[in-house]
């Protein structure tokens, strides 16, 4: 099953109920107004947007996700590879390391990770 997508501003709301999870719908919807300067009326509707879509569940007033943050990570990443990249992952790798300046250590870190793979 993929994963659903999650949008710019449902990710940001995401990553509020990914460090407070399970939490009350009237404490999120305080944290959302806190961080992200949103009513109560838009953290309601953007946790029913969201339920339908199989990422969080609230049930009795309590809201946890469902998909986990790095679930969605790997998803935007494989849609970006996907979509701009024509799915070729050494083709990603190549703009990002042209364009990014990597310390040794993180050199290192993402040749351990091949290795592993």
């Amino acid at each position: 099953m993929a994963t659903p997508k999650v949008f710019e501003s449902e990710y940001r709301f995401c990553l509020i109920l990914w460090d407070n999870e399970p939490i009350g719908s009237s404490e999120l919807a305080k944290l959302c107004k806190e961080k992200l300067g949103w009513s109560r009326t838009t953290t309601y509707t953007v946790i029913k947007r969201l339920s339908d879509r199989g990422v969080v569940i609230n049930e009795n007033a309590i809201v946890h996700s469902l998909i986990s943050k790095e679930e969605v990570q790997k998803a935007e990443i494989d849609d970006l590879v996907e979509k701009k990249f024509n799915g070729s992952l050494p083709d990603f790798i190549a703009t990002f390391t042209r364009h990014q300046k990597l310390t040794n250590e993180e050199i290192e870190q993402i040749r351990k990770l091949i290795e592993k793979k």
